[in-house]
């Protein structure tokens, strides 16, 4: 019986902290996109990201080769 008059507190306290970090959270804007991150996965952008253009793509490395000679 006396564990439950320490755990009850603790469990308190536990729970105050929690409801500080959600509130933190949600005034930062965690909570804003919802789904732009669910959305963003299904584009096809991966190359625009990595800095591929349509020369390095279609053989970059002979329009090099023909600027030297």
């Amino acid at each position: 019986m006396d564990v439950i008059y320490s755990l009850i507190p603790g469990m308190m306290f536990f729970g105050l902290i929690f409801i500080a970090v959600l509130v933190w959270a949600v005034k930062k804007g965690q909570y804003e996109d919802m789904e732009g991150n669910a959305n963003r996965i299904l584009m096809d952008d991966d190359e625009d990201l990595m800095g591929h253009t349509e020369t390095s793509k279609s053989g970059g490395a002979g329009k090099e080769n023909s600027e030297l000679k």
